[in-house]
């Protein structure tokens, strides 16, 4: 079983900055893939950024030059530095690890951008 427990959300005025942390514990093996989704109020869950075992990246076009994702294998812990933020931002930020037999989610963590 694998445990995902993140932290750093918050309230943020625009243009500010916020970087999530999202530890992973259980069976853990450094091969997994991990990132981030969000989801505002009345929309759909949304791939904001991942990043593979061999460290290559992917993110929304929307965030691409404002949010870096890395990890620390030692640590087992993934985040999301999320520069230069807009209300647009605003939303619930859940972790999420690709498993081999099945995908972990976290709890979430919630970031509001205030205009």
């Amino acid at each position: 079983q694998v445990q995902l427990l993140e932290s750093g959300g918050g309230l943020v005025q625009a243009g500010g900055s916020l970087r999530l942390s999202c530890a992973a514990s259980g069976s853990i093996f450094s091969i997994n893939t991990m990132g981030w989704y969000r989801q505002a109020p009345g929309k759909q869950r949304e791939l904001v950024a991942v990043i593979s075992s061999g460290g290559s990246t992917n993110y929304k076009d929307s965030v691409k030059g404002r949010f870096t994702i890395s990890r620390d294998k030692a640590k087992n812990t993934v985040y999301l530095q999320m520069n230069s933020l807009t209300p647009e931002d605003t939303a619930v930020y859940y972790c999420k690890l690709w498993g081999t037999a099945r995908d972990y989610w976290g709890q979430g963590t919630q970031v509001t951008v205030s205009s």
